[in-house]
């Protein structure tokens, strides 16, 4: 139970986080966030990599 006012804990505020744990995340949303770039760039310049399954259909381009 949390309590009023206090914050969620967060694995990088703990010691007992190992920090490779740490690392790998910070590396995923980095890939992420270069992915997201990317198709923004493409998109820009009139090329479309969307995404091939938008709600469970296959979409053909």
């Amino acid at each position: 139970m949390r309590r009023t006012g206090s914050r969620a804990l967060r694995g990088e505020d703990s010691a007992l986080v190992h920090p490779y744990l740490v690392a790998h995340e910070q590396r995923q949303e980095e890939q992420r966030r270069r992915a997201r770039r990317r198709a923004l760039w493409l998109a820009v310049h009139g090329v479309d990599i969307g995404p091939r399954v938008i709600h469970g259909v296959e979409v053909t381009a």
